[in-house]
């Protein structure tokens, strides 16, 4: 392909080829195909942009109240005038007394009649010829103007490379087998057809992205990344792994454990288990998603894979995203596996450097069998001396790039570890499908017998003094409860400042009562000290910021309020909500909000109040926030699907899923041209 030399600004938004430029689509449309004289323009515009044009007459800048810039055009019919709050001197020249300009905008009523605010403008001749298709309107970076990304469009659109670019690979017959009720244009027509749609286009259909021309797109795009992700999935089972069959029974690590762990395992982990059991005795690394909801028994089913692994001689790593998510499965496994001769190491941030070294030692000798930690695991300075199996909890909560991909060399042979990721956000169906195809998943549906439903209350913060007294009830009966303050992004200090506060008025109101205070800023050993008193009921009510959203178990704390819950998302409430529940207790869970209450927020506390259903909030969270945030994709840089919504554009998935499969075993010539087009080097990406 060739490449013509891009401006610096367009090669900084990554525009730096004719196919770059030709799949950079627009975001909207402006009609500059109709113009209006300016009275008819007057009535027109009040709801909407017009187009209209007409000699400056008065060209003046104000300073009252503050500097702008107030330009007066008129035709046969009226007078309009045009107000800019920021303008150059350049715009002043283009704008002088005399100057037949053309200008689209909104019309309002001013202090001196109808007037646009910073509307469009163009110099242009009495008689200009109007446009003949819409007018795009691109996603644009500081500094780079619509014009100069028009004109490079329009040249690129021209180029003759990009005939070869969007030539029409896909067999004709696979097409019309799996879209026959689908009239799409090729992918050419379709890509020019929404860089120049004709006036009398459907506007609505492409402003919601249903028109053909962006269906046979987002066809093209999920396409290829179905088919990078089940080329994934087949690369994966060539890669060599360990492979640990099921030991025989008796007196192995496994069965040992199960005698002593105080529970019988439900009928869901059991399934779990033989199915995460059955991947570590194949000869390929295991690639498995285990979710289930907050309290569903995940950590057990984690601590088995650990015992199969280390029967055979091989490490287990858990890596968590929080301390203190990860010092509670150190202290849980601890518990479990010392007893039963096992040597657990534990490795974070905040160690000191001489406990850090000698973890380090411990892992890279082998003399650590499990080890457990925070991002601590993946750093440079941490080698393992035969790593089996890396659990990584909360999988949703590392970047992309993060998540585990360990191999290593044992002698001669080179072999990967298996990987098991844990959630307690439960993945929507779309994106189990698109994102997470190289993905086997299993879901632990069932919770521990005695665990009883959380009832869900939505209470307006006016009644805060009622909510207090409603705790000194609960804990008169001997019960405990958490109060979680609002999250305040932009500012940690005034979290904790919200915090104390709470912490301080709670302390007064309930004299009779011990109440602690646990915030990120406390050092770990702080933290872990409140915790442990919270949990032997020496404190009855926990004040905290968001640190306790995940690995917090106290089966006597069944109540819990949130203070201004509008501030969070989904996922949060779900995940701190899990925290209760835990005991024999009926358990409560009370939404605090502030008015006025945005829609949003309303209909969050709302399905919040009616549903404890994991997947029914997942499928809402991504709705809401998109798929980046859940997948943890933010972090990467990289937006791994520009054209497709996953919710609008579901049933376009199946459809992608099977031409993948198609092309994948029948015509594997065109996958690296489809690939190539698509993701270029973002191909690798999806194997992350």
């Amino acid at each position: 392909m060739t490449t013509k030399p891009a401006p610096n600004t367009l090669k900084k938004m990554g525009l730096d080829s004719p196919m770059a430029l030709a799949l950079h689509l627009p975001s909207r449309y402006e009609d500059e195909t109709q113009l209006y004289s300016i009275e008819d323009g007057i009535h027109q515009g009040r709801f909407h942009a017009v187009q209209t044009q007409g000699v400056v007459i008065r060209n003046q800048v104000l300073f009252r109240p503050r500097r702008q810039m107030v330009v007066t055009i008129e035709d046969d019919t009226s007078t309009l005038q045009l107000r800019f709050l920021n303008f150059y001197p350049s715009q002043q020249k283009q704008m002088a007394v005399g100057t037949h300009l053309r200008v689209r905008g909104e019309v309002r009523e001013g202090f001196q009649g109808p007037e646009m605010v910073h509307p469009t403008v163009r110099a242009v001749a009495v008689d200009a010829p109007l446009p003949t298709s819409l007018t795009p309107v691109y996603p644009a970076s500081a500094g780079v103007s619509q014009a100069a990304i028009r004109k490079a469009v329009t040249q690129a659109l021209r180029d003759p490379s990009l005939q070869d670019s969007l030539a029409e690979f896909l067999p004709k017959t696979l097409m019309n087998e799996l879209l026959p009720s689908h009239d799409w244009p090729n992918l050419q027509s379709a890509i020019t057809y929404l860089h120049q749609p004709p006036a009398d286009a459907d506007t609505q259909a492409l402003l919601e992205r249903t028109h053909p021309a962006w269906r046979r797109v987002q066809f093209e795009e999920l396409l290829a990344q179905q088919i990078s992700l089940k080329r994934a999935h087949a690369i994966r089972r060539e890669r060599h792994a360990p492979h640990f069959a099921k030991p025989a029974a008796g007196n192995s690590l496994e069965s040992r454990l199960l005698k002593v762990l105080p529970f019988q395992l439900t009928v869901a982990q059991q399934r779990v288990w033989e199915e995460i059991g059955a991947d570590l005795s194949l000869p390929f690394p295991m690639n498995r998603l285990l979710q289930g909801d907050v309290g569903s028994g995940k950590t057990v089913i984690s601590a088995l894979a650990a015992a199969r692994t280390m029967e055979y001689g091989y490490q287990a790593a858990v890596m968590a995203p929080t301390e203190i998510l990860a010092e509670q499965h150190y202290l849980k496994m601890k518990e479990w596996f010392e007893p039963l001769g096992v040597q657990v190491a534990w490795l974070s941030g905040s160690l000191k450097a001489k406990e850090k070294r000698a973890a380090q030692e411990m892992i890279e000798s082998g003399q650590a069998q499990l080890i457990i930690g925070t991002h601590a695991l993946i750093q440079e300075n941490v080698n393992f001396a035969k790593l089996g199996l890396a659990v990584i909890d909360e999988q949703h909560r590392f970047g992309v790039r993060q998540r585990l991909e360990i191999q290593q060399r044992v002698g001669s042979e080179l072999f990967y570890c298996h990987q098991l990721m844990m959630s307690a956000t439960p993945i929507p169906r779309t994106l189990a499908m698109t994102y997470y195809a190289d993905l086997d998943v299993s879901v632990i549906d069932q919770l521990p017998p005695g665990r009883k439903p959380i009832a869900t209350k939505v209470v307006k913060a006016s009644r805060r003094e009622e909510v207090i007294q409603g705790i000194k009830s609960w804990l008169s009966r001997g019960l405990q409860a958490y109060w979680v303050c609002p999250l305040i992004e932009e500012s940690e200090a005034l979290q904790l400042q919200t915090a104390v506060e709470s912490f301080e008025q709670l302390s007064q109101a309930l004299p009779e009562f011990k109440v602690g205070l646990v915030h990120g800023r406390l050092k770990s050993e702080e933290k872990a000290a409140i915790m442990a008193a919270f949990k032997a009921n020496q404190i009855q009510l926990l004040v905290a910021t968001t640190v306790i959203e995940v690995g917090v178990d106290v089966p006597n704390a069944a109540l819990m309020v949130i203070e201004h819950a509008e501030r969070f998302g989904y996922a949060q409430i779900h995940q701190l909500r899990g925290r209760v529940g835990r005991g024999s207790a009926d358990s409560v869970c009370i939404l605090m909000y502030a008015e006025p209450l945005s829609m949003a927020a309303k209909e969050r506390l709302q399905t919040l109040r009616e549903t404890a259903d994991g997947f029914v909030i997942a499928e809402r969270d991504l709705s809401l926030r998109g798929p980046g945030e859940l997948l943890g994709a933010k972090q990467s840089g990289d937006a791994m699907l520009r054209f497709v919504d996953l919710q609008r554009d579901a049933w376009l998935i199946e459809l992608a899923q099977r031409a993948a499969e198609r092309l994948l075993s029948d015509h594997g010539d065109i996958v690296e041209r489809h690939l190539e087009r698509w993701l270029g080097s973002r191909a690798e990406f999806l194997k992350a």
